[in-house]
């Protein structure tokens, strides 16, 4: 059974789910880098591998368009974890046996955007001297 959200309520619903995403991922990042320090990302870690795991867990338990589903999949976890998304998108075309695309998708979206952070952070250098 699919249900069809209003777009003006789901995007209502995805802006309430986003907020406190965002804000719980800034204090987890904050508060990792004060009890364990700097010298590895672990606000980041446990953030991405958390997220991960919930976005499996609320697919797993709801309907692609249901209120619930949009509030915590596409308004807190997308604001809490891009990586979430991420490894969904890569294991739904595992899924689906595009298993070239899901590795071309996941290889090319980490050495793509590696590269990109990098000419991301040379350009203003470059134009700037």
């Amino acid at each position: 059974m699919s249900t069809t959200v209003n777009p003006v309520i789901a995007t209502l619903v995805v802006i309430t789910g986003a907020i406190p995403g965002a804000v719980a991922r800034y204090y987890l990042t904050r508060f990792s880098a004060e009890w364990w320090g700097t010298h590895f990302p672990f606000g980041t870690f446990i953030i991405n591998l958390s997220g991960a795991f919930f976005m499996g867990v609320v697919t797993g338990i709801s309907l692609k368009n249901d209120p619930l589903r949009i509030l915590l999949a596409n308004g807190f976890l997308a604001s809490y974890t891009t990586f979430s998304t991420f490894i969904l998108d890569t294991v739904t075309l595992w899924q689906l046996g595009e298993k070239k695309r899901a590795l071309l998708y996941y290889l090319g979206s980490i050495l793509l955007g590696m590269s990109l952070l990098e000419v991301g952070i040379f350009l203003p250098r470059l134009i700037h001297g």
